[in-house]
């Protein structure tokens, strides 16, 4: 079941949500739980290496030592277990269920205009939030049109258009993630290790590998690698039919982060009020056989999507010393320059206005901070218009403002549900994890490859996960802001940070860069059964 915080396990929390039967053994735990009480893990990237398309056997070998595990319960370790378009093509999945998907997952991550709305290419180019010499994997997705040339990693392919669509091709293909979660280092690795050579015989490779780290706190909230507390702001889903809290209390609508069902799983009402639309396959024996529904529209097809959801994966690889030194640099640079009003200005007073919380997860507000709840964690039931509307106490470029704006963007008193209504229809649910070793503190630069596995389920990728990365993170104008970008995981330029009555400007660098990423698929309990029949 969900924590709240999700990042780390419930110790006196709130009431969390639950799926009802028989949805909860339908759908995939990772959906439901940030499996907060499994602290360490592994997440394996796999590519089919075998010539032409396969088929499902490997799932059957898969399931022998790694089962994939459902919502109904907490398990002594747990598995998910994703596909890239790519992956499912080279499975043998019939066209008429691979054109059912949408066309961002078609598309994958990186197709041209994908790159350009996420901020990561441009002109041809990598930006400088991509680390150097490009991503290192994706799914190398087929981009649209007949391919026509390839040279130096690149190749271009013609649209119906005319258009010439640009191919980008990685190093590393990844066609699957399979995400461990186990209670130690040495369990977690002994397992990927079990894991990968059970998958050798099918051809299927591990071509990449990542230690995932989760260490709550006493209150149940993680820390990414900046020092920040992380996953506190979760949406919290709703639905008559199928959710209920866990002590199985009917499920009412969160009156600040309530979204419907169907924004974070296919087959139940969005926020559209419709069914959010999911994949599906033809009306035959192994479609029966593995328990896919009739699709309630699509006469002759089997519901391919039910309790399933769209996953976007990014590899963020975080520069935790240019952070601190950057904001340290900035704190001094203002004492020197207004020293009669800047003695509070002190590195860690900076670095919380970039992100717009405390370390310990508190937001900002200007009267300090946020209390807790009455849970003790950090409260996440607020509002930004009548609490803190032009960003005196937490600054309206912050990360947090702009990653969920909430009601802070109403022009009028009256407009506040509406814009939170609005705001609550791009909602992510985040399931990432941080790589890499803790960094010392302070930080010294240690050679260490060292960030966080973004990872977010969302049934719309365009009007979810891409609306927030393209009109919140990185709109230059958003909110009352000019030229301007997230400070925290947008490319190099200024902050500004108000103040009563001074307005400060600070440099802010390129901190988190783009190591590989791309969109993947989390199937049903059903639609696994399916697959591995292929």
């Amino acid at each position: 079941m969900d924590q709240r915080p999700v990042s780390g396990a419930p110790q006196g929390s709130p009431p969390s949500w639950r799926l009802k039967a028989p949805h909860d053994a339908m759908t995939q735990g990772l959906a439901v739980s940030g499996f907060g009480a499994l602290p360490t893990g592994r997440a394996l990237f796999l590519e089919f290496a075998w010539k032409g398309k396969g088929g499902g056997a490997w799932l059957q070998a898969l399931h022998a030592i790694a089962p994939v595990t459902d919502a109904d319960g907490r398990d002594a370790r747990a598995t998910a277990l994703s596909f890239a378009f790519a992956g499912l093509e080279k499975m043998g999945l019939p066209k008429a269920a691979l054109d059912s998907f949408a066309a961002p997952y078609r598309e994958g991550m990186f197709q041209e205009d994908r790159l350009r709305r996420l901020g990561d290419r441009r002109n041809g180019q990598w930006l400088g939030t991509v680390v150097e010499g490009g991503p290192k994997w994706s799914a190398n997705t087929r981009q649209r049109g007949a391919l026509e040339s390839v040279e130096e990693g690149q190749s271009r392919a013609r649209t119906s258009t005319g258009h010439r669509e640009e191919q980008i091709v990685t190093p590393v293909t990844v066609h699957a993630l399979l995400l461990l979660y186990d209670k130690d280092e040495v369990s977690a690795e002994a397992w990927a290790e079990q894991v990968e050579a059970a998958l050798a015989p099918h051809a299927v490779k591990v071509v990449h590998r990542l230690p995932l780290d989760l260490r709550p706190d006493e209150k149940g909230v993680a820390r990414e690698h900046f020092g920040f507390a992380d996953g506190i702001s979760q949406p919290m889903p709703y639905d008559d039919e199928a959710v209920v809290l866990s002590d199985g209390a009917p499920a009412a609508r969160d009156p600040w982060n309530g979204i419907p069902l169907g924004e974070i799983l296919f087959g139940h009402l969005n926020g559209h009020h419709e069914s959010a639309p999911g994949p599906i396959v033809p009306d035959d024996d192994k479609a029966q056989a593995a328990g896919l529904p009739p699709h309630p529209l699509a006469e002759g097809f089997r519901d391919f999507g039910l309790d399933g959801s769209y996953m976007v994966v990014r590899e963020l690889k975080q520069d935790v010393v240019a952070f601190w030194q950057s904001m340290r640099d900035n704190a001094a640079r203002i004492r020197a320059r207004d020293p009669d009003h800047s003695a509070h200005v002190t590195t860690t007073w900076l670095a919380e206005r970039v992100v717009g919380r405390s370390t310990k997860g508190h937001l900002l507000c200007p009267s300090g901070y946020l209390p807790p709840n009455a849970y003790g964690q950090p409260e996440n039931d607020f509002g930004f218009y009548d609490r803190d509307l032009h960003g005196i106490g937490c600054p309206v470029g912050s990360h947090v403002r702009r990653a969920n704006p909430r009601d802070g963007l109403a022009p009028t008193p009256d407009q506040k549900q509406t814009l939170l209504d609005a705001a609550n229809n791009h909602r992510i649910l985040r399931r990432g994890r941080k790589y890499g070793a803790t960094i010392s503190v302070p930080p010294k630069e240690d050679g260490v490859d060292r960030g966080l596995l973004f990872i977010c389920l969302n049934t719309d990728i365009a009007r979810q996960f891409e609306f927030v990365q393209q009109t919140w993170l990185l709109n230059p104008n958003f909110a009352t802001l000019f030229d301007e970008t997230d400070p925290l995981v947008g490319p190099q330029g200024t902050m500004t940070i108000h103040e009563q009555p001074l307005r400060r400007i600070v440099d802010v660098e390129t901190f988190v860069r783009m190591a590989g990423g791309d969109y993947f698929f989390l199937p049903s309990m059903p639609a696994l059964s399916y697959l591995a029949s292929l």
